[in-house]
């Protein structure tokens, strides 16, 4: 995400000592030449702080040189410049992005000092091969600290500062309109269609709400209250003011807000209401894959069955807790899993398909086998996950998301209060009112010389953009090269709906999606 250039830093007052009234002028001028001393060796040490922090001592001869990091503005938005980097069109009730080339940024993870760039690629970057990078260098599309790559050999250092430019895609999204249901100065709620993430995160940058807003409407600055997962439709509030968002965000901590969703399952749901308390553990950050789980953390889902057509029905969900996956993870454990569920409906979970957290598969089988599921259906766009299915375990994924240099992250720096165009979350795992992790993009083809842009803080991964015409194909671009069949607009919608989001003065609502009347029944 583009930032500005550099922070704006006010200099602080200086205080000089006065001498006091009874202070003689020759304590007086001992006291002045004390903290003056005192003062030149604070500025010295000062200066030699400030020295270290440039990059310390001079490098040797035959060292590279290596600048040190630049310090970002966390509170920059996405702006017009953005949201012009490519367009729109629409083909076939879906809503496409022109590709476009685009600057993935990192700087030098700790345990990559020492190793080669080929190293690297080789180990971490592996939705592209040695060949491609080889050819990506000889063309100038990887950088480090600002110079052009001559040679995958080359050795990392701490404090490097990598830059990969790729022609990127992304997949697209139905082409239903963003429904703006208020808009009042303090606040703007939207009827989210399904299929379209909240922020940029994973593949998706255009095809978000938040950067549809800004191309159509000119929408900028808003603060999230609550998010919505990426299949998921309905109610999404955002606020436009940080008064505002303090105000909601509060609401949100002291459980004043009432969430009230509408899904349909499979099977007939038991009559009367029905209270899951079960502990929800994520076992995989790279695709937010949730389970029941006694090391899981407290969470507490009401249903109530509608109605039901004979086949499946129509249930009721009030989530009384905000945990990733909440109420698709409780109806799978209930044995009524969402209708068109990829990850909680998949047949991966074995013959009972996660009823009663009955662990058929380890977390390793579990994801190999819905990666391999939905691959052999040309479906893995719905997973969230990079094109190889390179899954390096829970543990590591919390990490991961963060580093890829072909996958970008534009992290969030202080929760909901802030913008939330500086805020990026895994598609896949966004939770009912919480902030959620960093991502990755298993996009990773490239071309040459984009508009350099600001560098961000060490440890943190940034991508920035290059508008390219329409329809613009690359040489490199794996991507460019493959024909994939369309997804139907039924591949991209869950039965999953928010339907009412309510607090202590204000309720807003959208009305029942078709696919929730009693009398619907499933085609195609």
């Amino acid at each position: 995400m583009a930032q500005a250039a550099c922070d704006s830093t006010t200099p602080a007052e200086v205080n000089l000592p006065v001498p006091d009234e009874k202070t003689t002028p020759k304590e007086a001028a001992e006291s002045g030449k004390r903290k003056s001393d005192e003062a030149g060796e604070d500025e010295t040490r000062g200066h030699s702080k400030r020295r270290r922090g440039a990059g310390g001592k001079k490098p040797r001869p035959g060292e590279r040189y290596v600048p040190p990091p630049q310090k970002r503005n966390p509170g920059v938005s996405f702006s017009r410049e953005h949201f012009d980097e490519t367009s729109y069109y629409f083909e076939g009730g879906l809503r496409k992005v022109h590709p476009y080339y685009f600057d993935f940024k990192t700087y030098c993870k700790g345990r990559w000092i020492g190793k080669s760039l080929m190293e690297v690629f080789k180990s971490e970057f592996r939705t592209e091969s040695i060949e491609y990078y080889q050819m990506a260098v000889k063309e100038g599309r990887i950088r480090l600290n600002e110079e052009p790559v001559e040679d995958l050999s080359l050795v990392l250092r701490n404090n490097d500062h990598m830059k990969n430019t790729v022609h990127r895609h992304e997949p697209p999204v139905v082409g239903r309109p963003l429904e703006v249901l208020v808009d009042d100065g303090e606040v703007l709620v939207v009827n989210k269609p399904a299929s379209i993430p909240v922020h940029p995160c994973g593949r998706f940058r255009h095809n978000t709400v938040i950067f549809i807003l800004g191309k159509e409407r000119g929408v900028s600055e808003l603060h999230t209250v609550h998010r919505l997962d990426r299949l998921t439709s309905g109610v999404l509030l955002f606020a436009r003011t940080l008064e505002t968002s303090q105000k909601l965000d509060k609401l949100v901590r002291d459980r004043q807000l009432e969430k009230e969703y509408v899904c349909r399952v499979e099977g007939d749901f038991p009559e009367g209401e029905m209270t899951c308390e079960l502990p929800i553990l994520v076992v995989s950050f790279k695709i937010g894959l949730c389970r029941v789980d006694p090391k899981g953390k407290e969470s507490r889902t009401v249903f109530q069955k509608i109605s039901f057509n004979g086949k499946t029905s129509v249930v009721r969900c009030l989530p009384l807790t905000g945990r990733t996956h909440q109420i698709r993870v409780h109806l799978q454990y209930l044995g009524f899993p969402i209708l068109n569920d990829p990850i909680y409906g998949s047949s991966a979970w074995g013959p009972n398909r996660g009823k009663g957290g009955l662990p058929e598969k380890s977390t390793k089988e579990l994801l190999e086998a819905l990666v391999e599921e939905h691959r052999s259906q040309e479906t893995l766009h719905l997973l969230d996950v990079p094109v190889d299915g390179n899954e390096r375990g829970a543990e590591k994924d919390k990490e991961s998301e963060k580093i890829h240099l072909d996958r970008p992250s534009e992290p969030n720096r202080s929760g909901d209060r802030h913008p939330i165009d500086a805020q990026v979350q895994t598609c896949g795992s966004e939770t009912v009112d919480e902030a959620g992790q960093g991502c990755m993009d298993p996009d990773s083809n490239s071309t040459s010389s984009p508009k350099t842009q600001p560098n961000i803080n060490a440890n943190q991964t940034e991508a920035t953009t290059q508008k390219s015409p329409p329809g613009i194909r690359d040489h490199l671009c794996s991507e460019c090269k493959l024909v994939r069949p369309d997804p139907t607009e039924k591949e991209l919608i869950m039965y999953l709906h928010a339907l009412r989001y309510k607090g202590p003065d204000f309720e807003y609502s959208t009305p029942l999606p078709d696919w929730a009347e009693e009398d619907w029944v499933e085609t195609g």
